[in-house]
């Protein structure tokens, strides 16, 4: 049976994500494209691979076994990439990193400015996306790495495959408009019946916020739903409600906006998650290490 490797990364990633419009979006193709190439991979095996289940396609048992070998082919594919770029002592290699907005804007720029200046030939892409999303991405093998957060109050949950190397503790601040509490550091508890502007309950950031506020003894009252903090702190920089910003966010504040320290044990870790085969690269240790650096260089909190 011969069989294409592309093929069988997309029936990885259905085996994951569970539906063919997941897949696509994911990689960034449409969901016909996706059900074509799959319906191809099953006349390459010459088996029954799939099966309708209402809107959805279901993996046969056959299905299973082939994806169970998909994920041992693909590792061996890429472990022999490894493999050659150790030859070169990572000296020249090209890695795939997932930011958010604000890693982006406050740390990046810093951290490949170090990489470039000790090891010119690692080339990096970075693509923008959701904190919750960075790992899953990793594992799947779309990322070679991404930056992910955990919250002192709520973790992300842990992937058996994946290894995480703490880069900075980011400390959680409150943000108004200028004026409104001043620089002393002000208790969460403070702010119960303020007006909010909080990302959706379902986001990483949402969720945390929320339990902090329940632990202080309040439910914050959300005025203002927003998914982007540029968003929120527009809103809060026109009066609008209080929101909290970690000190990465804190960096690119717009006019008319007071940033107070919020007292209390409130943080978040800021990590880079990576492959736990991958843990040898020396592209990858590189990258972190020049990721540190720059945490440091920019006035975070490094680990140790």
């Amino acid at each position: 049976m011969e069989v294409s490797l592309h093929r069988l990364k997309l029936l990885r990633e259905l085996r994951y994500r569970g539906t063919v419009t997941a897949v696509a979006d994911a990689l960034h193709y449409s969901a016909s494209a996706v059900s074509q190439q799959l319906s191809q991979l099953e006349r390459e095996a010459q088996t029954p691979l799939f099966q309708k289940h209402g809107r959805r396609i279901m993996l046969t048992e056959a299905g299973r076994v082939l994806a169970d070998h998909s994920e041992q082919i693909l590792d061996a594919v890429e472990s022999a990439g490894n493999a050659i770029e150790s030859l070169r002592d990572g000296s020249a290699a090209s890695l795939t990193a997932g930011v958010w907005a604000s890693v982006a804007s406050g740390l990046l720029p810093t951290g490949l400015a170090l990489l470039a200046e000790r090891s010119p030939g690692i080339a990096v892409q970075t693509t923008e996306l959701e904190p919750e999303a960075g790992s899953d991405a990793v594992r799947d093998g779309s990322l070679d790495l991404s930056f992910v957060i955990d919250y002192s109050n709520y973790a992300m949950p842990q992937i058996r495959t994946l290894q995480w190397r703490p880069i900075a503790v980011e400390q959680m601040s409150v943000a108004a408009r200028a004026g409104t509490f001043g620089t002393e550091p002000i208790e969460l508890a403070e702010l119960a019946g303020l007006p909010w502007i909080l990302a959706d309950a379902r986001s990483h950031f949402g969720r945390a916020v929320r339990l902090a506020c329940r632990e202080a003894g309040f439910d914050p009252d959300v005025h203002h739903t927003a998914g982007e903090q540029s968003t929120a702190l527009a809103l809060a920089a026109a009066g609008l409600g209080v929101t909290l910003v970690s000190d990465l966010g804190a960096m690119t504040l717009p006019d008319g906006i007071e940033v107070t320290p919020l007292a209390g044990h409130f943080h978040r870790n800021l990590s880079i998650a990576y492959r736990a085969r991958d843990a040898d690269r020396a592209s990858v240790h590189a990258f972190i290490e020049a990721m540190i650096d720059g945490a440091a260089a920019v006035g975070l909190t490094v680990p140790g």
